[in-house]
């Protein structure tokens, strides 16, 4: 009985195996397209999934989002944003060929056991992996990245100018992400199918220097506003810096090249000038007088000649390399059509000037600017004027005539834009077209150069331009480049505030002169009417709208 019971329970013990094996090799073959145990594709794992369902799983894998970490903002980049694409057919199809080189029996067995051959003495068959086969599009993940940052980076500020007040205020750090650098990993994390993490490398951002570059975009963006064109020269006396906005084009000379006048003078003379030279340096520097500019022409020449002067003015100035300047003409006289009446120069060569230049007499903004570095270098006792004239000149001479043009309080352009206590040593000069001032500015933060033209732009049909849009604009520009210089003790009043006041102060002096002279003609029983039995000033010229 028991015997039979062995065999009873053997048989049907084999018949369960029978039938299990059975089963599990109609499951087998059933699933043999399936992908075998352990099978990972791009580093999924595809083990028993079909290849419609391992397409899935690894699109769904890799379709998660990037997260990109820019210091502690968490910010998701999705792969379609880079035009990643990842290659399912092809990595599919490498995982089913090496399924087709497996033995079938070995790859049954592994499916009964579900576990390594290796306890029963079997080689186990390698597990079947296939690399990631993916492609992005490197520009658009630069995008994205660059995109990223435009929201959360934090630039360092440059300098800013208060366009009320004209003051400058100093920039401030920042940070930024650098997209060059960050590529790297957040490529790799595109490319994994966990942790798909990566952060962003940050720049720190030290604050933009205060310098004179900055300066030059001011004054830019203050030209800009105007319609014709502008000319302007600065010069850092004591770095050497400077800022040339079209300071090489050819422009008027005017009643600024005055300033040479005086300095050729100086060279003239054995000692100090007499009271009659003396006489003469005064009316030209404060009163513009081209009828005295004329008869200092006579002291440079020697004669009473004044086209020789201009001649002897003219080579000194392309002794010095100024070979943009030049006085062909004397002030208000007609050349005789026997001697030259203009100059050929490398500037009013160009094909295309940028003005209107005077063709008797001319200059570049940056020769003048030029000019007036040499005369202060010279008061210090250096320079291209001592080093081009030792004998002539000495630093003394060149003070007085610095002095001489301290006294200059009319054409205030650049006078108006620096507080009423800081000494400008300049000469102002305009025309119907071109309008201008020229000068060193003795701050309390350093000497400095200006030169500073507005002209109506070349090929213009306009006659002439109007001193009401012109000395506003080279007014502030004098106050922007003084409170450059002076950021720690601004200039805050408007110029056109100052240039007001100034104006009531002018007109009271000159209706109490006026009062006076009536009184003592009155006096001396003499009247001056109008017609109407009322007496009449003599009229006066307001300074701050007229010039040589």
């Amino acid at each position: 009985m028991l015997k039979a019971l062995q065999r009873f329970l053997t048989l049907t013990f084999i018949a369960f195996l029978v039938l299990f094996l059975l089963l599990q090799g109609f499951l087998y073959w059933r699933g043999r397209d399936n992908m075998p145990p352990g099978t990972t594709i791009a580093g999924v794992d595809v083990s028993g999934m079909t290849a419609e369902e391992t397409a899935v799983a690894i699109q769904k894998q890799y379709s998660q989002p990037v997260i990109i970490y820019y210091n502690d903002e968490r910010i998701e980049l999705s792969p379609l944003e880079t035009g990643f694409s990842l290659n399912l057919d092809g990595m599919i199809s490498k995982a089913q060929a090496q399924m087709a080189e497996q033995d079938i029996w070995m790859g049954y067995l592994r499916f009964v056991l579900g576990r390594p051959l290796a306890p029963l003495g079997i080689e186990p068959l390698e597990p079947i992996q296939v690399d990631l086969e993916a492609a992005h599009d490197e520009f658009a993940l630069r995008q994205q990245i660059a995109t990223i940052g435009s929201f959360i980076d934090q630039p360092a500020l440059p300098p800013r100018i208060d366009e009320t007040t004209g003051t400058f205020a100093d920039g401030s750090p920042g940070y930024v992400a650098d997209v060059e650098a960050s590529l790297p990993d957040v490529t790799a994390a595109l490319y994994k199918p966990e942790k798909r993490e990566a952060r962003l490398v940050i720049l720190d951002q030290p604050a933009p220097e205060f310098d004179i570059n900055f300066l030059a975009d001011s004054i830019q963006k203050q030209l800009d506003a105007f319609s014709g064109v502008g000319s302007i020269f600065i010069m850092d006396l004591q770095t050497g810096e400077e800022i040339s906005i079209n300071a090489d084009a050819a422009i008027s000379g005017l009643s600024i090249l005055k300033i040479m006048i005086f300095v050729e003078a100086y060279r003239t003379f054995d000692g100090s000038p007499n009271e009659y030279v003396a006489g003469l340096l005064y009316d030209t520097a404060v009163k513009s007088s081209n009828f005295g500019a004329n008869l200092l022409l006579h002291e440079i020449a020697g004669e009473s000649n004044t086209y020789r002067g201009a001649d002897l003015l003219t080579e000194s100035m392309h002794r010095l390399g100024l070979v943009n300047t030049f006085m062909a003409v004397p002030y208000d006289a007609t050349a005789p059509a026997t001697r030259r009446s203009t100059y050929v120069t490398p500037a009013n060569s160009e094909p295309d000037l940028l003005m209107n230049p005077d063709t008797a007499m001319q200059t570049t903004a940056e020769e003048m600017g030029s000019f007036l570095s040499m005369l202060y270098y010279c008061s210090q006792g250096g320079g291209a004027l001592l080093a081009v004239y030792p004998n002539d000149l000495t630093p003394a001479e060149c003070q007085e005539v610095i002095d001489l043009m301290v006294l200059n309080d009319e054409g205030n352009l650049i006078r108006f834009g620096v507080p009423e206590d800081v000494p400008v040593s300049h000469k102002h000069g305009w025309d119907l077209v071109t309008h201008g001032d020229a000068g060193i500015v003795l701050s309390p933060g350093g000497a400095y150069v200006i030169v500073e033209y507005l002209s109506l732009p070349a090929g213009d049909s306009g006659d002439w331009l109007s001193h009401d849009i012109t000395f506003p604009i080279l007014r502030e520009i004098s106050r922007t480049v003084y409170n450059y210089f002076n950021p720690d003790n601004p200039n805050l009043e408007d110029p056109q505030h100052r240039a007001e006041r100034e104006a009531i102060v002018r007109e009271e002096a000159a209706a109490k002169a006026a009062e006076e002279a009536a009184a003592e003609a009155a006096a001396n029983g003499e009247v001056i009417e109008d017609g109407t039995g009322t007496a009449v000033p003599t009229p006066t010229i307001d300074p701050n709208t007229t010039g040589g």
